[in-house]
């Protein structure tokens, strides 16, 4: 497999839906380039072409999350650079299971005697071998593609604890609906950690803003007024609205 081949399997894997055009600026190659790149992987039943996108053959969740870490990694670390420089040595947060949380973990490294709860095996693991760090796993059954848990004991650990900050993601943002996450139970983890932390960071890179029609299904995120919202390219005109309540930073 080629590796464009590999980058669009993956795009399209996690986005569940996604045009030749975004994936041209997505990639920084032509559209005549992606159009022949794509015709093998739908020969081959690993996408499907439909008029002005291309379609997963499976559930857009069902993405492995170490694949999803390959996606966007720039922008990704430009988020996580910005993140990290807003938190200091001592903090207690609350960081969630998105690819994008990855990379904040990676980058609050440079952090010492910070107080973690996450629900996810790779923040927890990132985080826990920090000298002076004390991290707590929430959740004691883990989700099979991203080693995450949303189980009881998940929500009994987070609900115990008072942090400064929680850190989110966000699976999607439809300029209708808000900011999106694929499962009630990713929505509700979203909710616990919002109701323990005196303020809501929420890091997403560019490539989840899009229209609605290419987007599934999908559960809010409810954030509170003044919440922080971290990306990476200014959002369009579109997502104005339901952007007004929130502080938006440029990575």
């Amino acid at each position: 497999m080629t590796k464009y081949a590999y980058q669009i399997e993956n795009a399209v894997a996690l986005r569940g839906s996604i045009s030749v055009g975004e994936l041209s600026e997505l990639l920084g190659v032509s559209d005549q380039t992606i159009r022949r790149v794509i015709k093998p992987l739908v020969d081959e039943g690993k996408v499907r072409k439909v008029h002005g996108a291309i379609v997963s053959v499976e559930r857009p969740v069902d993405a492995p999350f170490h694949s999803r870490m390959q996606l966007m990694r720039a922008e990704k670390t430009a988020i996580a650079t910005h993140v990290a420089a807003m938190i200091q040595d001592g903090e207690a947060l609350a960081i969630d299971t998105g690819s994008t949380s990855g990379f904040i973990a990676q980058a609050l490294q440079i952090r010492r005697n910070l107080i973690v709860v996450t629900n996810s095996t790779f923040v927890a693991s990132t985080l826990s071998t920090v000298p002076g760090n004390k991290v707590y796993m929430a959740g004691s059954e883990l989700r099979d593609h991203d080693g995450a848990a949303f189980d009881r004991k998940a929500f009994q650990t987070i609900e115990r604890m008072r942090v400064n900050r929680c850190i989110l993601s966000a699976s999607a943002v439809d300029a209708t609906r808000g900011f999106l996450a694929y499962e009630q139970c990713e929505a509700d983890i979203a909710e616990a950690m919002q109701s323990i932390a005196d303020e809501t960071i929420l890091a997403i890179d560019h490539s989840k803003f899009s229209a609605p029609s290419r987007r599934p299904l999908a559960f809010q995120l409810q954030l509170p007024n003044q919440s922080i919202v971290v990306t990476d390219r200014q959002p369009s005109e579109d997502f104005a609205e339901i952007l007004a309540r929130n502080r938006v930073e440029i990575a």
